[in-house]
């Protein structure tokens, strides 16, 4: 499994906040994706997200995270061991990863873990598009950081204290 992380923008923040190879590996792992699996992570500014936003999706705004889906892996599809699989490609921003954390009751550190999860699930065919794929997915994302923090991983301060 190759895991490209592309320290683009925060560099000293971004190596030092999380294992970001760590925490893709178990994500991909845990979706069963091939063993030869390629993924890359970028860390990038507000101004770079807001024109990759504005390009690819048509909003005219920055966003925290986006998902470039490379080959479409299927489980049913037919995949030569050793031959190279590119997922796709994840673009984060922390500046707004940082501004939104205290909404959702997060600190960075969580906050950042949870887009890297989020993007990569997108990748692996998650979507939240409708209600019961947003509550899939949500459950999802909270089962694998709990693995990674090795304690229960809330989403909000109200799903911390039970509310």
């Amino acid at each position: 499994m190759e895991i490209y992380v592309n320290y683009d923008y925060r560099e000293d923040d971004m190596r030092n906040l999380i294992d970001v190879e760590a925490l893709a590996r178990l994500v991909v792992t845990h979706e069963g994706k091939p063993g030869e699996t390629e993924v890359s992570i970028s860390f990038v500014t507000d101004e770079r997200i807001h024109e990759l936003n504005r390009e690819w999706r048509g909003v005219d705004r920055p966003t925290d995270v986006l998902s470039f889906e490379c080959d479409g892996f299927e489980d049913d599809m037919p995949w030569e061991e050793g031959e190279a699989f590119e997922l796709g490609d994840i673009v984060i921003a922390p500046d707004v990863a940082e501004a939104q954390a205290p909404q959702y009751g997060l600190s960075f550190e969580h906050e950042m873990s949870l887009l890297i999860t989020h993007g990569l699930l997108h990748l692996c065919g998650y979507d939240h598009m409708e209600d019961d794929e947003a509550v899939e997915m949500e459950a999802r994302e909270r089962e694998l950081l709990s693995e990674f923090w090795g304690e229960p991983f809330a989403r909000s301060a109200a799903e911390r204290e039970g509310l």
